[in-house]
This record gives structure tokens, C-alpha cells and sequence, in this order.
């Protein structure tokens, strides 16, 4: 399996991401180096599909995969995308407040952790729908990292989609996230547009 071993801090310096969005209170003080010439069209276009690859912590191969599912939704190719890297069951884990990143999310799926209506899911890239109910398992309730996650993410907005019980440590996917309620910095039109050239 490939694996993304980039230092995040360094990732997101490069992508110009701010590192809280990946769950991550650190900041770097070290100055970005300045770029002399001026950055050619495509080089935005990819920019911008690096930073939703690397925020979700999806490669290539499977990326193209949503793009093609969302270009046979109906609607606008470029927020089919972003709903569909939003449903990512790892991602719904992260928002809710059960891991403190994305990274630790996917570990707590593939832990076998987490539940899907009931039933245990270890498949980070499962999709959820709405109506769908996200739980801690329950022998891993007592876990430290799932403990300390919800401690850490109390400051932590959930977003409107999503509906979480803390007490019973489960959350419900309300419906499916519009662009309006994903608020990350991407513009996917542009990866659109690098897709289809």
C-alpha cells in the first residue's frame, strides 16, 4: 500500500495550507521562499488538486476515481467532488471529533473501531449517506487516542451536515454536504479544469 510520508508542517508550508485545517496546533516559523517568476496557469490548476489529494490523504489513482464518479453525478462536477471526498467515512470520523486528524481517523476505521448502522466498517473510503449513524465501537470506548481526540476537538466546530452525541459516541450524517458547508480553502473548479484539458 502507498503511503504519503511527506512531513505535514512541510506539506502544508509548500501547499500553503494552514496546518489546523489538518488537525494539527503546530505552526512553523520558518519563511516560505518567495517565488521569482510568476506561477503558469496549470501550475495553479494542480496546486489546487494537490492540496484537496493531501488534506483527504488520497493518491492519485483513487482521486481520479472521484472525479469520474462526479462527473457522472448530476450537478456541478467540481461540488460532486467535494461531497464526495467530504462522505469519505475517515473524513466523517475527523469531523465528528473522534480522531484528532485525518490520518489518526483512517487509522480508527481500519482498526476496525468505528460502526456504520451497527455494523462494523474498516474501509476509510466507505461512503456515508444520509440518515447513516457513525459510532465508536464499543470496546474501543476506553481507547486513549479516541479519549484524547474528544478532548482535543470540544473547541472544534461540527459542521451542519453532520449531528453529533458525545455521551453515547455516535454521530448521525444529517445529509449530504453542500459546497456552502465544506469549508476548506479549495477551489475545485480548477481541478476540474485540469481533468478536462
Amino acid at each position: 500500500m502507498a503511503i504519503d510520508r511527506t512531513p505535514v508542517l512541510k506539506r502544508c508550508r509548500q501547499l500553503g495550507i494552514d496546518p489546523v485545517v489538518m488537525g494539527i496546533n503546530k505552526t512553523s516559523h520558518r519563511e516560505p521562499k518567495r517565488r521569482r517568476r510568476q506561477e503558469s496557469e496549470y501550475g495553479i490548476q494542480l496546486r489546487e488538486k494537490q492540496k484537496a489529494k493531501f488534506i483527504y490523504g488520497v493518491l492519485e489513482k483513487q482521486f481520479r476515481g472521484y472525479y469520474n464518479r462526479a462527473m457522472k453525478i448530476e450537478g456541478i462536477t467540481g461540488d460532486n467532488l467535494m461531497m464526495l471526498l467530504e462522505c469519505r467515512l475517515d473524513n466523517v470520523v475527523f469531523r465528528l471529533g473522534f480522531a484528532r486528524t485525518r490520518k489518526e481517523a483512517r487509522q480508527t476505521v481500519r482498526h476496525g473501531h468505528i460502526t456504520v448502522n451497527g455494523k462494523r466498517v474498516d474501509i476509510p473510503s466507505y461512503q456515508v449517506k444520509a440518515g447513516d449513524v457513525v459510532a465508536v465501537a464499543e470496546k474501543a470506548r476506553d481507547l486513549l487516542p479516541i479519549k484524547e481526540a474528544l478532548i482535543s476537538s470540544e473547541h472544534m466546530a461540527v459542521p451542519a451536515w453532520l449531528e453529533v452525541d458525545i455521551e453515547k459516541l455516535k454521530g448521525t450524517v444529517l445529509q449530504l454536504p453542500t459546497r456552502d458547508q465544506i469549508d476548506l480553502d479549495i477551489d475545485a473548479q480548477l481541478i476540474v479544469e485540469l481533468y478536462s484539458k
